[in-house]
């Protein structure tokens, strides 16, 4: 990376509709989700995703990107649901942690969720990733239920949920 490109603001929006990167979004994602491998059970479904899957994602769900320069540095995927904007599959890059690119990733979902009449944003996160529960707490989540996968008769991951315009400093 140049000195230029590490100087380079950083940039959260909705993918433009020529958005290519699908390789370097699948690194990102499994880069950031590797922190998981062996601590839920059942296992993420991540490593079932490709590029195709991604793509074919994108077209029935909104991609926000975050970028500094030309490096791909966070994601999520924004899906209208029935009173909500579900964000799904957010992941920051390591270097980035930290700074605030979570809290700008979900601030472009929100203007998802305006834009669409949606009153929430909600996401699910792993019953074991303690970490994860206080980030989204943080950013002004709360748990509204627990939920368990099929096969498991315990709870195996909870839902958070944030009225749009209500997040914490």
């Amino acid at each position: 990376m140049t000195e230029a490109a590490a100087m380079a603001p950083v940039r959260v929006e909705v993918a433009p509709a020529d958005f290519n990167r699908w390789a370097t979004l699948l690194d990102l994602l499994q880069a950031s989700f590797a922190y998981m491998d062996g601590r839920g059970d059942p296992p993420t479904a991540l490593h079932a995703l490709g590029v195709a899957e991604l793509q074919a994602k994108a077209r029935e769900e909104t991609l926000i990107v975050a970028t500094e320069g030309d490096a791909l540095v966070g994601c999520a995927y924004a899906a209208l649901r029935p009173g909500c904007v579900y964000v799904g599959k957010l992941a920051v890059a390591a270097r980035m942690r930290g700074r605030g690119l979570a809290r700008q990733i979900m601030a472009c979902a929100e203007g998802v969720a305006r834009a669409q009449g949606r009153a929430f944003l909600e996401l699910q996160t792993r019953i074991e990733l303690v970490e994860n529960h206080a980030t989204f707490a943080a950013l002004g989540f709360e748990t509204v239920a627990k939920t368990a996968h099929a096969g498991y008769d315990r709870p195996t991951s909870i839902t958070m949920r944030r009225r749009v315009g209500t997040e914490t400093a």
